[in-house]
This record gives C-alpha cells, structure tokens and sequence, in this order.
C-alpha cells in the first residue's frame, strides 16, 4: 500500500479486471491471479476490480472480499490498487472497504448508490460517512449514471472535495463531456479525474485528467498503457494513433453488454479457463459472436500477447 499515502501517484491506465469465474460458476482465484500476472507483465500502471466489468452485483460480499485479498496479494505493491468497494447498502459497502483496507488497497472505488436514486445532499452525506469511517484510505467516487440512474454532479464532487481530506478523486463514467470539464473546473487539477469511457480516455488527459480505467486494458493493455505515456511523452500523433487503432476493440467489448464479450475473447486466447458469466447475463450469442470475431480481426494488431500467460494445466 505504498501509494495509499500519496495518491497523486495514481495516474495513467488502470485496468478494470474482468473477474474469472469456472464453467461451474465459482470464483476463480488461479484465473484471476493470472489476470494481474499478465496486467503487470503488459505495463498497466494499475489495477482495479470490481467495478461494473468485474460483475460486482453477481457475488456475494464475502465473494467479493476474497477477490480483493486475492488481488492485492498478486500485486505486492509493484503498482497502485484501487477494488470497487460500493453497493447499494451502506453496511456493505464500509465492510468491503474495511476489507480492501486490510488487504492493503491504495484506494478505494465507491459507486454511487444505485436504484434507490438518492438526491445530491443524500450522495454527499453518502461519501462523507464512507471516508470518515475510514480516515487513513483514500476515497474515489465512481460515477456512472447508465448503470445506477444517479448522477454525481459536478457541485456535489467539488463540497465533498474540499470538506473531505481523503476524498481525492472520482471515476467518471458519463458520456457528457462537458461533465469531466466542469468537475475539473470547479475542483481544480488537484482532484484526480480518470475516465470510465472508452473513447474519451484520450480526450480528458487533454483537460487535466489522471488516466483512466478503461474496459479496453481488459484485451490490450499494453496499447492502453502506451497510450497515456505517449500522451505524457508530447507525442500526441502516436498517442491519437493508439486511440483510432483501439476503436474495433472497444465496439467489442460492446456488441453485447459488458463483460460477456471480453469474456468470450479472454477464453480464447487461454488468458481465462472460462467465459463463465453470472446470472443475469449471458454469453453471446451466435450473431453477436460473427460481430465479434470480425471486429478481433479489425484489432488484432492492438491486442496485448499471451504467451506464457495460458490457463491450460493450472
């Protein structure tokens, strides 16, 4: 946890891992490990989990704990790591990151609370509590309206920021770009901003953002993380380049919902044992798998290697 006690360290591309389940469903710890062995080898600059790539609502809490002390001890601190530790329920979401304090998380992620639609004064009496129980952890909201019909305002990111020392950043999964600029505005570059939307990852480091956690690091991360770095090097050709050239990845990863066919393609690369997903999702299915396979072609040049990374025999 050697970046907890500076988080302004946490920048570039942090991948949101896709949680690996057996063809029985379990959770597995091998694949999962093997996802992180094969982040670290491809040069993400971090690693999250749980957030919606990782199928969150589909475990239980104590499912969800284990993956955390699973991952951070993958990790060994060689790079910063920041698990989703939100749910719908307030007790859950302090035991989770009580958790992912113990198993010596950097940060945490902390969805908003979704379905019961909460007001903003709510949203902020919300994220106050989180970082008050736990003083010491840096607390980075994650907000991502499509999924939980809440938006975290620009003007309820910025109190919290200056009422909350450990409040130090915020996830922003919103296709509004003029949201990113806003909260930016309001808060100032102090505030930690990565982007949870594929296609304006690029787009913010303009801005002022930190990185971003980008689904897309799921099947390259190499590119995802050459990319930030050409962006901080000056070399925005190379850095555009990155981003263009993603794009077939990134219509993949979408063709149906997320993560089902990231899932399908870490299967067949042998990165993963199964393409497994919980209930209520599904694989692919048949037309979708065409759209799939074509677009792997269209990118295949992006994709990150997998050699010495096979499940096979573990």
């Amino acid at each position: 946890m050697r970046f907890r006690a500076d988080p302004r360290s946490i920048r570039g591309s942090i991948a949101p891992l896709m949680t690996p389940f057996t063809a029985e469903g379990d959770l597995d710890h091998a694949g999962l490990a093997n996802l992180v062995r094969w982040q670290l080898a491809a040069g993400s600059h971090g690693i999250s989990l749980g957030g919606s790539t990782g199928e969150p609502g589909a475990q239980t809490v104590a499912e969800r704990a284990a993956a955390i002390r699973t991952v951070a001890a993958e990790i060994g601190d060689r790079v910063p790591f920041l698990p989703g530790t939100g749910s719908a329920k307030l007790g859950e979401t302090l035991e989770l990151t009580a958790a992912a304090r113990d198993a010596g998380a950097d940060a945490v992620l902390v969805i908003t609370p979704y379905y019961a639609r909460p007001t903003q004064e709510a949203l902020y009496t919300w994220y106050r509590t989180v970082a008050r129980e736990f003083p010491d952890l840096p607390i980075v909201a994650y907000n991502v309206p499509s999924r939980t019909a809440v938006d975290l305002a620009p003007e309820t990111v910025a109190r919290l920021f200056r009422d909350l020392d450990n409040f130090v950043g915020v996830k922003e999964t919103t296709r509004d770009f003029e949201h990113f600029s806003r909260v930016l505005h309001q808060c100032g570059p102090e505030l930690l901003v990565w982007s949870g939307i594929e296609l304006l990852c690029l787009p913010l480091l303009a801005l002022g953002g930190a990185g971003f956690v980008s689904a897309t690091a799921n099947l390259a991360p190499a590119a995802c993380a050459a990319m930030y770095e050409a962006w901080q090097a000056g070399d925005h050709e190379r850095a555009r380049e990155l981003h263009y050239g993603l794009h077939p990845l990134v219509d993949l990863l979408f063709v149906e919902t997320n993560p089902a066919p990231g899932k399908w393609v870490l299967a067949q690369r042998g990165l993963i044992a199964s393409a497994h997903v919980r209930p209520p999702l599904v694989p692919p299915s048949e037309a979708a798998l065409a759209r799939i396979r074509d677009l792997l072609r269209q990118g295949e040049a992006y994709l990150s290697p997998a050699d010495g990374f096979s499940t096979e025999g573990q």
